[in-house]
Formats: C-alpha cells, sequence, structure tokens
C-alpha cells in the first residue's frame, strides 16, 4: 500500500482546527482510494516563539525536508511582533525548500454566491501562479533620514532568469494539462527591465509548448478583467507582488477567503511543497468554531495532486464543494454550523463524493497538478 509522509504545523488561532478538517478529508480520502498517510506533527508558531525566542531552527528545516509534503494551517499571533513569525516561518520555510511557485486557485463551484453580478462557474475556473521567492519581496532597500522631513525609502526589485524560467515552465505545463492557455501578467510599459525579462522568458519556453494559447495583460487591466471577464484567464502566471494582489481579488470572485486554497511548490521534488489555506489565523475568531475549513480541506486536496493521488484529490475537492453550497453563509456564526462540524460532512462526503457532479474533472486544477507533480512521474 502507498504511505506519504506529511509534516503537520496547525499553527496559531484558527489554524489548527481547519487543518484538522482538512486531515480528516485527506484520511477519508486515503481509506476510500486504497493509500495512507503518516502525519507528524510539528510545533511552530507563537506559543514555541514565547518558549524559546526561536521562530524556527535548522534542525527543525532537516526535520521536515524528510516528508513528502507539509500542511500548514496558519502562522500569526498578535502576541507577536509582527513579521517575525510570518517571515521567520512561512517566507523562510519556502526558501529554504526552494518552494519557489505559489499556486492559487480562483474557482466559483456551483452553489457559491460571488459578489460579481450574475457571475456562473462555467466562467469562474483560473489559477494564478505566484514566483515565490523574488521581485519587491526579496531585493534589498534602506530607509535613510528616517523620522525627518528628508527620509528616504529605497526598495529593491530582484528577477532572476533562472527563477523566472522554472514557474513559467510550470505554468505552461499546467497549461497544456488544462484548456492550452496562459497568460502573463505583469507591468511591462513601466517595469521595462523585469518586463522584459518576463517577455523572453515566456517566448523561450513558450517555444515548447507550441498548442499553448499566449496572452499578455498589464496588471491593472487584470484588476478589471478577473471580476468581469474572469473567463478569458486558464492559467496566469505573474511576479511575487502583483501574484500576491491579484490573488487575493481572486479568492474574493469566487467567494471570500474562506474559499481560498494555496500550494508553494518545489518543482523539482528536491524538498517538500507546503499546503495552506491563505486566511491567516484569524484570532479574533480562534476557538469559536467559526472558521470555514473549506480553503484548509481545498489546500488538503492540492497535497493529495501534488503526492500523485488525483482521484483523493477529486473526491476531496468535490466533497469540500457540495458541502460549502448547502452552507447558507460562508463564515462565522451564519455558517449554521461549527468548524469541527463543517469539516465532519465533509470528510464524510468524501466517500462518495462525485467529481463530475462540480465540472470536468480532466480540466479540474487537481488532475493536471496530479499530472505534472514530480512524484507521480
Amino acid at each position: 500500500m502507498r504511505t506519504h509522509s506529511v509534516a503537520v504545523i496547525g499553527g496559531d488561532g484558527i489554524g489548527p482546527d481547519v487543518t484538522a478538517a482538512a486531515l480528516a478529508a485527506m484520511r477519508a480520502a486515503a481509506d476510500r482510494f486504497g493509500f495512507t498517510l503518516s502525519t507528524t506533527d510539528f510545533d511552530l508558531g507563537a506559543a514555541r516563539y514565547h518558549r524559546t525566542g526561536v521562530a524556527l531552527d535548522d534542525g527543525t528545516v532537516a526535520a521536515l525536508r524528510r516528508h513528502d509534503a507539509i500542511l500548514l494551517g496558519a502562522i500569526g499571533d498578535p502576541s507577536v511582533t509582527p513579521g517575525i513569525l510570518e517571515r521567520g516561518v512561512v517566507l523562510a520555510l519556502r526558501v529554504a525548500l526552494a518552494q519557489s511557485v505559489n499556486v492559487r486557485p480562483v474557482r466559483l463551484y456551483p452553489g457559491v454566491q460571488s459578489p460579481i453580478r450574475d457571475l456562473t462557474p462555467g466562467r469562474c475556473d483560473m489559477v494564478i501562479l505566484r514566483e515565490n521567492t523574488e521581485g519587491l519581496y526579496a531585493g534589498g532597500g534602506a530607509l535613510v533620514h528616517q523620522g525627518s522631513a528628508n527620509a528616504v525609502a529605497l526598495q529593491q526589485s530582484v528577477t532572476t532568469a533562472a527563477a523566472t524560467r522554472e514557474i513559467v515552465d510550470v505554468a505552461f505545463r499546467l497549461a497544456a494539462a488544462r484548456r492550452g492557455r496562459l497568460a502573463l501578467c505583469h507591468k511591462s510599459n513601466v517595469l521595462t527591465y523585469a518586463g522584459r525579462l518576463w517577455d523572453e522568458v515566456v517566448e523561450e519556453v513558450g517555444a515548447r509548448y507550441p498548442g499553448v494559447q499566449r496572452d499578455y495583460v498589464h496588471v491593472d487591466a487584470m484588476c478589471q478583467h478577473l471580476p468581469l471577464s474572469p473567463e478569458r484567464f486558464d492559467v496566469v502566471v505573474t511576479d511575487n507582488l502583483f501574484g500576491d494582489i491579484i490573488s487575493d481579488l481572486g479568492a474574493t470572485v469566487q467567494g471570500g477567503l474562506g474559499l481560498a486554497a494555496s500550494a508553494n511548490l518545489n518543482p523539482t521534488g528536491s524538498a517538500p511543497s507546503m499546503f495552506e489555506p491563505v486566511h491567516g489565523s484569524a484570532p479574533d475568531i480562534a476557538g469559536r468554531g467559526w472558521a470555514n475549513p473549506v480553503a484548509a480541506v481545498l489546500s488538503g486536496a492540492l497535497c493529495l495532486a501534488a503526492l500523485g493521488e488525483r482521484d483523493a484529490a477529486l473526491a476531496c475537492e468535490a466533497a469540500a464543494a457540495t458541502v460549502v453550497a448547502e452552507l447558507p453563509a460562508l463564515s462565522g456564526a451564519a455558517m449554521g454550523a461549527s468548524t469541527a462540524e463543517v469539516g465532519e460532512r465533509i470528510a464524510a462526503r468524501v466517500a462518495t463524493a462525485d467529481p463530475t457532479t462540480i465540472g470536468d474533472p480532466a480540466t479540474s486544477l487537481m488532475s493536471a497538478m496530479a499530472a505534472i507533480t514530480p512524484t507521480a512521474a
């Protein structure tokens, strides 16, 4: 029987609760499709930081590296200065484990109400790939004459052909496994040097994928097109900052952060990839049972897909999508059920979930992820 080892970081706030729901669904899928999950809990987050003064150490990174995948709930707590945990754990792991490709699905599921009037599921099913290690987020800078009327802040951006080529290749492979359409999102009319490099890499890599149709959109235009005509896009590839912004806009279009899953991929398989909902730790509702676990379950489905378990991933996605469509609200007490109760419903439904009830499994991101993952090769 196949066995996958998964490192589990429940983290802070609502993280442990939504992670428990994700694991319940993943285990139900393992039972249905004949594999096992071996999980190891890792104590990372505010509690550990308060105890030790260390956000992340080399020994923990080495232990995480020995797993096939990492499932992360949420990191961040108001008792710790902002940035210490977020940068010291999440961003540090992305760099240490070479997770250069951030994957953000934007899919409106049947029965889920989008704030965009008259938007239908058939018009909204895309994936945004965000370069995860460079851009403005990795560049250096300085703040001189701080506190004076003459203060000057410098923030540098870094773009390398190697990192750009890596994510663009993943984007073309995903596009080829889905609907054969890829769009580059940048601001090449102003950021001329970085934009030119992205253009050149897309041209270079795209030559190996003649069946994939290419498009380009400026990031400001993307902020208009995404909510009004999301059907224009299938696979979107972009840089770190732009991806951060437009993927959150996409989350709003699909119904909110409670449905927003993500993957931080190591595209070569040299270290584990990490899967997490993007809603954060939400300390204001921690312990109240108001968190929607669907984003965590969908992140778990992405994890299964990246481990090569296509059918299990599709079942988890279908179970989560059909349960969330039945909720009277997508978060808070108005959901009509607690986080744990929603998680139990999803896990129970995994046993019989039919992916065709929410769309064509062949074009699901879960299928495409399973097709391109190094572990499935």
